[in-house]
């Protein structure tokens, strides 16, 4: 039996994953037109375009990962039909339902025929001991506030690898997405606040797995909706850099600024500007896990293979399979 084992990993915001069924799917759907495409689906959520499944599929399959961290996922069964339709069901696909109001999950796509087992559980239901000024104010003056603390918007869904038992495992894995900078009802601009209680909830997951399992690598990824690197960090994410040991891997692998950017906003008449949003840390006492070679933002590529260049107006994002590009990196001798 092996001793260690080298992973590949993919952090991947898929931008709306649904894909939905009310009608049989033919066997020759994908040569189907997109007007065909989406009357399959009765469902309230449209499915992603078939162009941008095809394109999402063949990212998917270059970055060629053991392990396909995900956000933005419209469920188990848009999951487990992508995984069969389009990734020849290579995959084992696992998602727990989370908290979002928009229905997009956190989930995982795990390489099938490894030799270790796996297991998911859900942090969905933990309390952020947060609450939203004027819920305070409120509750200061004995309005009747309808939540004590606000949960996670989506999950911290933590995936357990191990060998035999559950209760130890050699690989732990925490997928998060963040609070948006959306604020529709205007009572926390650009979601800060929230992200913020969000982010120390997770971290407190992290601190408590870490003391439990001392000698076991975690990974926390995800889309953290803002600037979490150490330099010129978001003040939400100064409590990370603050509290922990956590390195984003960009750094461990002294990957250019300009070369980590995983989200481009583009505005009308202007130049489009890159960000890297998407993070992925380990404890810097596991750091020589880390192949710093492997470290990369992954570009998409037409149907020849040839990549893409990065988008400069909307009709180019607006072509592009996510409108987050991905992250794929490697764990070297990671002891079972």
């Amino acid at each position: 039996m092996l001793n260690s084992v080298n992973l590949k990993f993919c952090l991947f915001n898929v931008e709306n994953l649904f894909l939905l069924f009310d009608h049989p799917v033919p066997k020759n759907f994908e040569k189907m037109e997109e007007a065909q495409w989406q009357k399959l689906s009765t469902s309230i959520y449209e499915n992603k375009p078939l162009f941008k499944l095809q394109h999402l599929a063949r990212t998917i399959k270059d970055a060629n990962a053991d392990i396909v961290m995900l956000c933005e996922v419209g469920g188990i069964e848009s999951l487990k039909n992508f995984n069969t339709l389009f990734l020849n069901g290579e995959y084992s696909p696992i998602l727990i339902e989370g908290n979002s109001d928009r229905n997009i999950d956190v989930g995982y796509l795990i390489r099938k025929n490894q030799n270790f087992y796996f297991d998911l559980l859900t942090h969905k239901n933990r309390d952020l001991n947060f609450l939203y000024p004027h819920e305070i104010k409120s509750k200061h003056t004995n309005y009747p506030v309808k939540v004590t603390s606000h949960k996670l918007s989506r999950d911290c869904a933590e995936l357990r690898l191990f060998t035999r038992e559950i209760e130890k495992p050699f690989l732990i894995v925490l997928l998060t997405h963040l609070k948006s900078p959306l604020d529709p009802e205007r009572i926390d601009p650009n979601g800060t606040e929230r992200r913020t209680a969000e982010l120390k909830t997770c971290l407190e997951i992290y601190t408590e797995l870490s003391q439990q399992f001392a000698d076991c690598p975690i990974i926390f990824a995800g889309d953290f909706n803002g600037q979490a690197s150490s330099t010129n960090t978001d003040r939400e994410f100064v409590h990370l850099h603050q509290t922990t040991k956590l390195k984003d891997i960009f750094e461990l692998a002294n990957v250019s600024s300009e070369n980590r950017y995983t989200f481009y906003q583009v505005r009308s008449g202007l130049r489009s500007d890159g960000r890297q949003i998407d993070y992925c840390f380990i404890d810097d006492k596991f750091k020589h896990l880390l192949n710093t070679s492997s470290v990369a933002v992954a570009d998409f590529k037409d149907e020849f293979g040839s990549p893409l260049k990065k988008p400069e107006t909307l009709d180019q994002k607006m072509s592009l399979p996510s409108d987050h590009y991905p992250i794929v990196f490697t764990l070297d001798n990671v002891k079972l």
